[in-house]
């Protein structure tokens, strides 16, 4: 199973801020976490379906940069981390 990681920033949407999935996509792991807290789809997603610019995922390590799509592989043993993505100076 894969793991997706939510981190406190993201807390004021999910009670979850770790999940658990089957799911072998990006996109379908997300599905899985937005059955569980719904509101977090519109934080994470805009309304086209594309990953808003205010987001940043990693899958085992490494930066998710198709930002529409989310056809990203998952594996069996996959972390993807979800954060907001801060900026400022």
């Amino acid at each position: 199973m894969a793991t997706l990681i939510f981190t406190r920033q993201l807390a004021r949407f999910t009670d979850v801020p770790e999940i658990q999935t089957d799911a072998t996509t990006l996109r379908a792991g997300l599905e899985t976490a937005f059955s569980v807290n719904p509101r977090l789809r519109s934080y994470l997603l805009d309304d086209q379906g594309s990953l808003r610019p205010n987001v940043a995922i990693f899958i085992d390590g490494h930066t998710v940069r198709d930002r529409v799509h989310l056809d990203v592989p998952l594996g069996v043993g996959s972390t993807v981390h979800v954060l907001q993505a801060l900026s400022g100076g």
